[in-house]
């Protein structure tokens, strides 16, 4: 059974600023290239990146 998604992003959105990296508080998100990475299992839903997103590519679920 594969863990419940809480971070979803939209790549048609997304100008991988970096901003969402530098405000998560427990280092869930990564940025390598132009790959925006999300490690589920760290994510604990605080909803800082969706705030700082300026194209709201990100949603929290």
């Amino acid at each position: 059974m594969s863990e419940i998604e809480k971070f979803r992003l939209d790549e048609r959105k997304c100008i991988y600023c970096g901003g969402c990296v530098s405000v998560c508080p427990v280092l869930a998100i990564t940025l390598e290239e132009t790959r925006i990475i999300c490690d589920q299992k760290k994510c604990t839903r605080c909803r800082a990146c969706e705030k700082v997103c300026p194209l709201k590519a990100i949603t929290i679920i």
